[in-house]
């Protein structure tokens, strides 16, 4: 029996103050094992250190970054990059589901659960107003935390291979998100985060 919902767009996870939808099973099962292969061998991954609070820290997973303006988010500063060819037909796809344009790409990849990002909103000057986010997630499955900056309240959800995390309107403004350690067994995972970015002005 045919799933009378299955063609209907995602629904939006947030109670209020923003939109973040969840997009499963974006490109054939086969091409998204190959893409993480693909992304996996063939990216300059590096082990970066941000400077948060006067501190020097090791990032705890990698990055490759990619973009036509350069980019600066916690003293890291990025400059201007070419996509490579593999990251083009992903760019595509994630502007056809957020409904915009991108030019800058951030990857991740969180090697095993010690790798994580903490809570932090994408809330950069150079990013815009209301920015929208567009997150593809390839291999091992993580959970993604939400928390609201004024309330507290959380919301939480597991984003599996092959999907695409869309998050717009006011979020970066009142909510604030992570993806914490675990201690139970996952597989590596890549994330690819796209973002319309805006030159730095000069200093």
């Amino acid at each position: 029996m045919r799933d009378l919902f299955a063609d209907q767009p995602p629904q939006n996870m947030l109670p209020r103050d923003g939109d973040t939808r969840l997009y499963r099973d974006v490109l054939p099962a086969e091409e998204a094992d190959r893409i993480f292969e693909r992304l996996h061998m063939a990216l300059n991954w590096q082990q970066e250190t941000a400077h948060i609070m006067g501190r020097d820290i090791a990032v705890p997973r990698l990055t490759s970054w990619y973009g036509e303006v350069a980019y600066r988010y916690s003293g890291v500063y990025h400059p201007a990059a070419p996509f490579p060819k593999i990251l083009m037909p992903l760019r595509k796809l994630a502007e056809e589901h957020a409904g915009q344009g991108f030019n800058t790409v951030l990857l991740n990849l969180y090697r095993d659960g010690r790798d994580s990002v903490s809570w932090h909103a994408d809330d950069e000057e150079v990013l815009g107003q209301n920015p929208v986010i567009a997150s593809l997630s390839f291999g091992g499955e993580r959970r993604f935390h939400m928390r609201h900056t004024q309330s507290g309240e959380r919301v939480s959800i597991d984003l599996p291979h092959n999907s695409l995390l869309v998050m717009g309107g006011t979020m970066q403004h009142h909510w604030q998100h992570q993806i914490p350690k675990t201690a139970r067994p996952v597989e590596p995972r890549i994330n690819l985060t796209f973002r319309k970015t805006v030159a730095e002005r000069p200093v």
